[in-house]
């Protein structure tokens, strides 16, 4: 399968032309290597790193999904290797300032 297909079949893009833009800028990464062409063949036990807003995102891949489905359905495809919350990038400051109430 396609990477940019699999990134809008698992939602995390809303369109294949997002994920093939995604893919372009070299912002994805499959088993340690940036992925350059949309085209790029994806298999089962694939590994790929995806940037989400301030964070990135390792995972994972279990199965390649059929179709566009409901999110649980993409959801069972892939497996979170990160630990918690999105890992953030390097430099950007996420605690909140002392002394506000939680949320």
């Amino acid at each position: 399968m396609r990477i940019d297909k699999l990134l809008w079949y698992l939602r995390f893009t809303k369109t294949r032309a997002l994920a093939q833009r995604k893919i372009g800028e070299g912002h994805i990464r499959l088993n340690g290597r940036r992925v350059e062409k949309a085209n790029q063949h994806v298999n089962a036990g694939d590994v790929i790193v995806i940037p989400m807003g301030n964070a990135v995102r390792i995972l994972e891949l279990l199965s390649l999904p059929e179709r566009r489905g409901p999110a649980p359905e993409a959801q069972a495809c892939y497996r979170v290797l990160d630990v918690g919350p999105a890992s953030h990038l390097a430099g950007i400051e996420t605690d909140k300032p002392e002394g506000l109430p939680e949320p």
